[in-house]
């Protein structure tokens, strides 16, 4: 969700066991389903493991970091061959240090992983090494060649191989479901080809190729703090000690300027900035912008800012933020953080600073959505409801999954007298936040609505998309 601060934190073993038990109740395909699994099959599986993590753990819509992320991939995937899929892409937020890539091109990437890198190539490494996977067709060829029958237990097996190796050993997963994961689990011939394809692309997508060992020996360094969250790639065989010293052998024989290539970190620490502030402990994330003598003074200003606003220390978060504009009028994120914590605020004169901000963020990037979605706010608020519709329509063409856009789109519709799209809004919006209890409620709500095709249209789509979804909780 966009603007949600305090997400609960489960514990990372129960979010799995929660959302793998849920798959012992699915239906089961067919056998021909995977008894020859072939492109479409593929596809398929990586849509319905898709549509399985975003239902139980918690993503962030941020388009200033998703699309990071997105761009990265987009580089990345501009390096490697023709793919019959398009790669689809996602942030969870979780603090491992981990990533993966689900057959059919389903990628995650963990804030973790954004904060324990130290450069942008390294978490672009990571990235290599898990969309090599997936280019390669490593669990796609492992079920095709073990003819694996069953969606259930597919997925199953998915989320065990993905999620940690711990909850096999934790009597969270049916005995079934931990021998078929065992059967998905990266081989040493696939490890090594992740590296060396991965590391190919990393190279051919201008990063200095000394990211991919560098994250590698980032996360061994971390082992002992993320025991139970060791990824994959790392956890299984061959020896990671081994794999990084092949690939630093590798990469000493490459030209010069290869070797040589330098990151251009600019766009990451404000990434790892706004994740940091946003989405970690608030107070190892206060220790960290109070000490940081590295990153631009107006990054370290704008992360207490957000911080001071999650810990609701206002004073000190209004300080912050106007410090932040005046070291950096440059950084559209600095006004749009600032318009945020303004229209939070709230107050006398706070929506008219808010506006203002949020304007000015908007002009430097249009396609700030978090930003535009304020504005949308402040419009509604105004009274201009048909500019704030038209925002929020747009908001939306951008941001289709996020609940909050979709809550506060309902509450201006309902304002209105569309009750229909009111309630139809407010049940997207508890669908996507995984409310399971009052989906059904404001769903129920608009169908009493319903006096046109299009509308019937309408409610048909989402319970497609709800049908789909509930499935898993």
């Amino acid at each position: 969700m966009l603007c949600s601060d305090l997400i609960s934190r489960f514990s990372r073993l129960l979010l799995v066991g929660l959302l793998c038990s849920q798959l012992l109740f699915l239906p089961v395909a067919p056998a021909h389903a995977f008894g020859k699994f072939g492109l479409s099959d593929e596809i398929e599986l990586g849509r319905k493991f898709s549509v399985m993590i975003k239902s139980r753990l918690p993503i962030i819509e941020d388009p200033e970091i998703k699309g990071y992320i997105q761009d990265i991939t987009r580089r990345l995937i501009s390096a490697a061959p023709p793919q019959p899929y398009t790669f689809d892409v996602n942030v969870l937020r979780s603090d491992a240090i981990n990533a993966f890539c689900s057959p059919g091109g389903h990628l995650f990437v963990f804030t973790g992983l954004i904060l324990a890198m130290e450069n942008e190539s390294e978490v672009a490494g990571v990235m290599a090494h898990e969309l090599a996977h997936a280019t390669q067709r490593h669990i796609a060829g492992r079920i095709e060649r073990s003819q694996m029958i069953g969606l259930a237990s597919t997925l199953l097996a998915l989320g065990g191989m993905f999620m940690g190796g711990n909850m096999r050993g934790a009597g969270v997963v049916a005995p079934m479901a931990v021998g078929q994961a065992a059967m998905l689990d990266y081989s040493r011939q696939d490890e090594t080809e992740a590296d060396q394809v991965g590391l190919n692309y990393l190279i051919k997508a201008g990063y200095p190729p000394s990211g991919m060992p560098g994250a590698f020996s980032i996360i061994r360094r971390d082992q002992r703090r993320i025991s139970s969250a060791i990824p994959t790639y790392l956890s299984t065989h061959p020896d990671v000690s081994s794999r990084i010293t092949d690939m630093s052998a590798r990469i000493s024989s490459f030209a010069a300027d290869i070797r040589n290539r330098k990151d251009n970190n600019t766009r990451f620490v404000r990434i790892q900035t706004l994740v940091r502030a946003k989405y970690s402990d608030p107070a190892g994330a206060l220790r960290f912008f109070e000490l940081d003598a590295k990153n631009p003074k107006y990054l370290n200003q704008m992360g207490k800012g957000i911080l001071y606003s999650r810990l609701n220390r206002v004073g000190e978060a209004g300080q912050a933020f106007e410090e932040a504009i005046k070291l950096g009028p440059h950084e559209p994120l600095v006004w749009r953080e600032a318009g945020i914590f303004q229209y939070s605020k709230g107050g006398p004169g706070s929506s008219e600073k808010a506006g203002e901000y949020l304007q000015k963020a908007v002009q430097m990037r249009p396609d700030d959505y978090l930003a535009r979605f304020y504005n949308a706010l402040i419009l509604g608020e105004s009274g201009n409801f048909a500019a704030a519709d038209s925002e929020f329509r747009e908001v939306l063409r951008y941001l289709p999954e996020d609940s909050e856009v979709h809550s506060y789109y309902g509450r201006l519709l309902g304002g209105q007298g569309k009750n229909f799209e009111a309630y139809l809004h407010l049940a997207y919006s508890n669908l996507y936040e995984n409310n399971k209890r009052q989906v059904q409620v404001n769903r129920d709500k608009a169908e009493s609505y319903v006096q046109t095709g299009a509308q019937q249209d309408a409610l048909d789509r989402f319970d497609s998309i709800y049908n789909e979804r509930k499935e898993f909780w």
